[in-house]
């Protein structure tokens, strides 16, 4: 094994990101289920490695890094090639990268996230219009940055799908991803369920986590 360890679970879209990395990279890593609900992540075996008490947590040999979008960008880092278009060397591309990851990070993953954290802690199952059109805001911006290309920051792949991916692929259990409104973004999806490590890394997770939520919710 290379001693690489992610901790988290497979129906978290941050966690699923990390996945979509590192099986784009052929890297083998174990898996630790940390149960939120039971309050794993609070344990002191677990806030000596993240402090922040938050999942994902990539343990690299020793080395302990939290935040999905911190976590894909030091494994493109250290594990891609010099050229490897996952994270682009290039600061014009990069940047373009790391705009939407920020994009994710602030805005598509907290729409998803002050719906679902009520639910799950209090249950609150009533969704604002306000929390509601926050959803939609996000897919109206994915429709925008994907344009006429078949990826989120162009003709390339790279961790800022994933990122984007994870978070998209579970919206659906809140918002409904309408095909008429957001073609692009469901083409978009389409093309990146073709990848051969799709499926395990995301796609299983994302279902687990709309069928979670399914019916759960009520818009207001």
């Amino acid at each position: 094994m290379s001693g690489i360890v992610l901790y988290g679970l497979d129906i978290s879209p941050p966690v699923r990101s990390c996945q979509l990395t590192l099986r784009a990279l052929k890297l083998e890593y174990e898996f630790k289920e940390v149960d939120l609900l039971a309050g794993e992540h609070r344990k002191e075996e677990f806030l000596q490695k993240n402090p922040q008490h938050t999942i994902p947590l990539l343990d690299d040999n020793g080395v302990f890094i939290w935040d999905s979008h911190a976590i894909v960008c030091y494994l493109v880092g250290k594990y891609g090639s010099p050229d490897d278009d996952l994270y682009p060397k290039d600061l014009v591309k990069r940047a373009h990268v790391d705009q939407r990851l920020y994009f994710d990070a602030s805005a598509l993953f907290m729409a998803l996230r002050n719906i679902c954290a009520p639910y799950f802690y209090n249950n609150v199952t009533e969704i604002s219009r306000e929390k509601a059109d926050n959803v939609r805001d996000g897919y109206g911006h994915l429709e925008t940055f994907l344009g006429d290309k078949p990826y989120i920051t162009g003709d390339t792949l790279t961790i800022a799908d994933f990122c984007c991916a994870a978070t998209a692929s579970s919206l659906p259990a809140l918002i409904p991803l309408e095909a008429e409104k957001y073609p692009k973004v469901i083409a978009w999806l389409e093309r990146l369920q073709e990848l051969p490590y799709y499926e395990e890394a995301n796609g299983a997770g994302a279902k687990k986590y709309v069928d979670l939520l399914k019916g759960q919710l009520t818009l207001l």
